[in-house]
């Protein structure tokens, strides 16, 4: 029996921007962004990886494993996606619910326009 998961752990965006600036002993989380390009050119919080869907099922295993990944998209539907394949392979991911546009509905920062050449690169180990 197949079929999309009940239940996978997810968190709205107050949260997320939460996790990840908060100053800890751990490494901080590292949000993921899911969208493609074009998107992620437009509008995008400071600081993310990206790695596209259309490129994902490729590009996974560079994520990093020693630290939770925040995974974001539009709208949700493609982060749950993309969060769900994570933890299926070992991942420590969480959804972020409502992605950009909740983000940008909560008035939390964000970049615009185009972006820096090493912008939504992953970050090295």
């Amino acid at each position: 029996m197949s079929g999309p998961p009940t239940s996978l752990p997810s968190i709205d965006v107050q949260e997320a921007e939460a996790r990840r600036s908060s100053g800890g002993d751990s490494p901080p989380p590292l949000i993921v962004d899911v969208r493609e390009r074009d998107e992620f050119e437009e509008v995008r919080v400071p600081g993310v990886a990206l790695v596209p869907m259309s490129e994902f099922a490729n590009r996974f295993a560079e994520l990093p494993r020693d630290r939770p990944l925040l995974v974001m998209c539009a709208a949700g539907s493609r982060s749950l996606a993309a969060t769900g394949h994570l933890i299926r392979n070992g991942y420590d991911a969480v959804n972020v619910t409502g992605g950009i546009i909740a983000w940008q509905k909560a008035g939390l920062p964000v970049r615009r326009g185009r972006a820096d050449p090493d912008e939504g690169a992953l970050p090295s180990s």
